[in-house]
């Protein structure tokens, strides 16, 4: 599997299958499954982002790899995001994975490689959820932390969770963040909630559970903007001079 595939697969464990240390994480465990605390923040975090219009947020994703040698090795990749509800969204990515940016304007996603100037558009579905899933379903790949900006994203984080742990407050680049840890077969993940009125996912780390190397995807998420000025056309592709389209290349 390339480098690219696993990140699919990575954000596909809990997007669509239906910090901390180990002793706090099982002291939490032994006091109860599902902590009604972590359960309520991230409910919380849950409703502020999916009541919010529009925003834009800037994402740093580390993956963890295993090359054929065995030896572990981080992948890192940059993406500015920004949505508009309810079906329009843009995303930038930079880094040795990709360099591409993505347009959604409700009905069309376009991809663009500003490198070779070439781009592709496909007819999609119009909501987020049903969009996410066929992007990673039919096209091979997604967007980043895409399971925490859809509204309603509580039930799809919750669905199957065995665990819900609160670990209580540490600070990350100067935000006050309640980490939370939830658990469902084959996978664990880590939300970093902010603490206040905004209270928006900073840290979020997802680890698959499935298989001896429990690789990861941690992602950090800043520069969070919930009152942007945003134009309809930023969603919609306009086609640069020289530019060549060819047709969607699956992962």
């Amino acid at each position: 599997m390339n480098f690219y595939k696993h990140c699919i697969a990575m954000v596909a464990l809990l997007l669509f299958s239906i910090g901390a240390t180990h002793s706090q994480a099982q002291e939490a465990s032994e006091k109860s499954d599902i902590d009604p605390v972590a359960t309520a923040i991230l409910k919380r975090m849950s409703d502020f982002i999916g009541k919010t219009k529009q925003f834009t947020v800037t994402t740093e994703n580390t993956l963890e790899y295993l090359l054929d040698s065995g030896h572990r090795i981080d992948i890192d990749v940059l993406a500015n995001v920004i949505v508009s509800r309810p079906n329009n969204l843009r995303a930038e990515r930079r880094g040795k994975l990709v360099d591409q940016i993505f347009y959604y304007n409700g009905n069309v996603l376009t991809l663009y490689h500003p490198e070779t100037n070439l781009y592709a558009t496909e007819s999609v579905p119009e909501n987020y959820l049903e969009l996410f899933r066929y992007m990673a379903n039919t096209l091979g790949f997604a967007v980043p932390v895409s399971d925490l900006i859809l509204e309603g994203s509580y039930s799809l984080l919750m669905e199957d969770v065995t665990l819900a742990a609160y670990l209580g407050r540490s600070n990350i680049n100067g935000v006050l963040c309640d980490q939370l840890l939830f658990s469902r077969p084959g996978v664990d993940f880590q939300v970093w909630v902010a603490v206040g009125d905004q209270p928006f996912p900073y840290k979020y780390v997802v680890t698959d559970t499935s298989a001896p190397d429990r690789m990861s995807i941690r992602t950090t998420m800043r520069d969070w903007n919930f009152t942007p000025e945003l134009k309809k056309t930023e969603f919609t592709f306009t086609p640069p001079d020289g530019a060549h389209k060819i047709e969607f290349l699956p992962f």
